[in-house]
C-alpha cells in the first residue's frame, strides 16, 4: 500500500491505472533454425493457400471445410461470444441513464400524518468514476482476451487447411498402395497357379507351392488393411470437411502429379511471433498483464454517483398535470476498503500469479512452434534423399524381379529366387509411395508450422 500511495493524488485529480506496463518476454529458442538452408519464394504467412495448393479437388475441399467444419465454426462463435464481453465491459465505462417513476410514505417530520411523494424523470444509476483505472483495466483485458480469440479462429483455420491437405495426400497414397496391391495380389495368384500346375505334375516341390501360397495370401492380407485405411483416411477426411463424402469418391491423381512449392524458413523472431497461435498466447498474457491493473486498482476507494432530475409532487396526477415541481438528487458515494480479510492482497497475487501462468504459456507456445519448424526443416532437408534413394531401390528390385522371372522361365532359378524376388519387389514400392507421402506431407506441416493458411485475402 505505501508504495501505492503516492500516485494517490493525481489518480483523483486527472485519473490514472495501476496495470503494468507490458513488455513482450523474449523468446527462449535459438537465434536460427536448424536446417534452414536458403529457399526462394513467398514467405508461408504471406501466401494464400489457394496459391499453395494447386490441385482444383484439393482447392475444393478446404473450401467446403472452411464452410461447414464445427470447429472452425465453434471458434466464430468464441469471437462473437468475447466481443460481446468486450462490449459489456467498455459500457461499464459509462453511466447508464434511464426512465424511473419513484413513490414513497413516511410521516411528516412536523405533524403525524402521512405524507407521500412521487417522483418521474430521468434517472442515472449507480456509476463508477474510474478514477483508478479499475474499469479500464478490467476493458483492456476484455479486448485482449477478445483479439486472443481472433487469432484463435485464425490457428483453427491453419491447422483445418493443413488437416484436410494431410488427409488429401494421404488418401491419394490409399489409392496407389490399393492399385499396387491389387496388381501384385494378381500377379502372385498367376504365380501360385502356374506353380500349383508344375507341383501336380511333380515338377516342384511342396516347399515351392507353400512358398507361392504364402505369398499370395500375404497380398490378400494386404489389400484388406489397404481398403480398411482408405476407408478410415475417407471417415477423417470427410470429418474434416464437414460432410459426408460422395460414394465412390476418388482423389483422381497420383502422389508424383502433385506439386507443393518450398517456402523459406526466415528467422524465429520474425516468423514465430507471427503465428496466429503465438499471437494468441501473447494476448492472453496482455489480458493478464491488465487484470493486474485492476486488482491494484481494488486497494483504493471506489467511488460512484447516483443522480435523477425531474418533477416532485404529493399528488401521483401533478407528475402529469403540471402540479409538481422541478426537483433534482445527486448522491456520490465513497467507499475506501479497511478491512477485507485479505480479499484484496489475494486478488492481487491471484493476478500476478495469473500473469506468471501466462508467461510461461506464450514462451511454451513458442518453443512448440519452433520444434514444429525444425521438424519440418529436418524433414525437408532429408526426405528427399531418402525419395531418391528409396526410388533407386525399386527400381532395382523392378529389374531384379523380372530377371528373376527370366531365369525362372528358363529353368535356371530356383521357385525361391523367384518368390523372394516378388517380395522385395512389393516392399520396395509401397516403400517408396509412403516416403513420396511423407515428403508431400511434410511440405504441408512446413507451410503450417511457419504461419500458412490464413491471409486477409483468402480469407476474403
Amino acid at each position: 500500500m505505501k508504495t501505492l500511495t503516492a500516485p494517490v493524488a493525481a489518480a483523483v485529480l486527472a485519473g490514472c491505472s495501476f496495470m503494468p506496463t507490458y513488455e513482450r518476454p523474449p523468446a527462449p529458442v535459438p537465434a536460427a533454425f536448424p536446417y534452414a538452408a536458403a529457399a526462394e519464394g513467398t514467405p508461408a504467412r504471406t501466401l494464400e493457400w489457394q496459391r499453395f495448393f494447386a490441385d482444383d479437388r484439393l482447392r475444393g475441399l478446404i473450401d467446403t471445410a472452411l464452410a461447414d467444419n464445427r470447429d472452425l465454426r465453434m471458434a466464430v462463435l468464441n469471437i462473437e461470444q468475447a466481443r460481446a464481453q468486450y462490449d459489456i465491459r467498455r459500457a461499464d465505462r459509462l453511466p447508464t441513464v434511464g426512465i424511473g417513476i419513484n413513490a414513497s410514505r413516511a410521516p411528516s417530520p412536523t405533524t403525524r400524518e402521512q405524507v407521500s411523494s412521487f417522483q418521474a424523470g430521468l434517472a442515472l444509476t449507480t456509476w463508477e468514476l474510474d478514477f483508478f483505472g479499475r474499469i479500464a483495466s478490467l476493458s483492456e483485458a476484455a479486448l485482449a482476451q477478445y483479439l486472443a480469440t481472433e487469432e484463435g479462429r485464425k490457428a483453427a483455420q491453419v491447422t483445418l487447411v493443413g488437416a484436410v491437405a494431410s488427409t488429401w495426400l494421404a488418401l491419394v497414397a490409399d489409392e496407389e498402395l490399393l492399385a499396387l496391391t491389387r496388381q501384385t495380389l494378381a500377379t502372385r495368384e498367376e504365380s501360385l497357379r502356374l506353380i500349383q500346375l508344375r507341383f501336380d505334375n511333380g515338377v516342384s516341390s511342396e516347399l515351392d507351392l507353400r512358398g507361392a501360397e504364402s505369398l499370395a495370401e500375404t497380398a490378400r492380407a494386404a489389400l484388406a488393411q489397404q481398403q480398411r485405411q482408405r476407408a478410415l483416411d475417407l471417415n477423417a477426411l470427410g470429418l474434416l470437411v464437414g460432410r459426408a463424402l460422395p460414394a465412390g469418391f476418388q482423389t483422381g491423381t497420383t502422389l508424383a502429379a502433385v506439386a507443393l512449392p518450398d517456402v523459406p524458413a526466415g528467422m524465429p523472431s520474425d516468423v514465430l511471433v507471427q503465428r496466429p497461435d503465438v499471437r494468441q498466447a501473447e494476448q492472453l498474457l496482455v489480458a493478464a498483464n491488465a487484470n493486474i491493473g485492476a486488482a491494484r486498482a481494488a486497494f483504493f476507494p471506489r467511488i460512484t454517483l447516483t443522480a435523477s432530475a425531474g418533477r416532485a409532487s404529493s399528488q401521483l396526477s401533478g407528475l402529469f398535470d403540471g402540479g409538481g415541481s422541478w426537483a433534482y438528487t445527486i448522491a456520490p458515494s465513497l467507499l475506501q476498503p479497511i478491512f477485507d480479510a485479505g480479499r484484496n492482497e489475494a486478488g492481487l497475487r491471484s493476478a500476478q500469479v495469473g500473469r506468471d501462468i501466462a508467461v510461461a504459456q506464450y514462451e511454451r507456445a513458442i518453443q512448440s512452434a519452433f520444434r514444429e519448424v525444425s521438424d519440418a526443416l529436418a524433414g525437408r532437408a532429408t526426405l528427399g534423399d531418402q525419395l531418391q534413394a528409396q526410388s533407386r531401390v525399386a527400381q532395382a528390385e523392378t529389374v531384379r524381379a523380372r530377371l528373376s522371372q527370366m531365369r525362372f522361365d528358363a529353368g535356371v532359378a530356383s521357385t525361391l529366387d523367384l518368390l523372394d524376388a516378388q517380395r522385395s519387389l512389393f516392399s520396395a514400392r509401397q516403400a517408396e509411395i509412403q516416403v513420396r507421402l511423407a515428403q508431400l506431407q511434410n511440405r504441408v506441416l512446413l507451410y503450417r508450422a511457419l504461419g500458412g493458411g490464413w491471409t486477409a485475402a483468402a480469407a476474403n
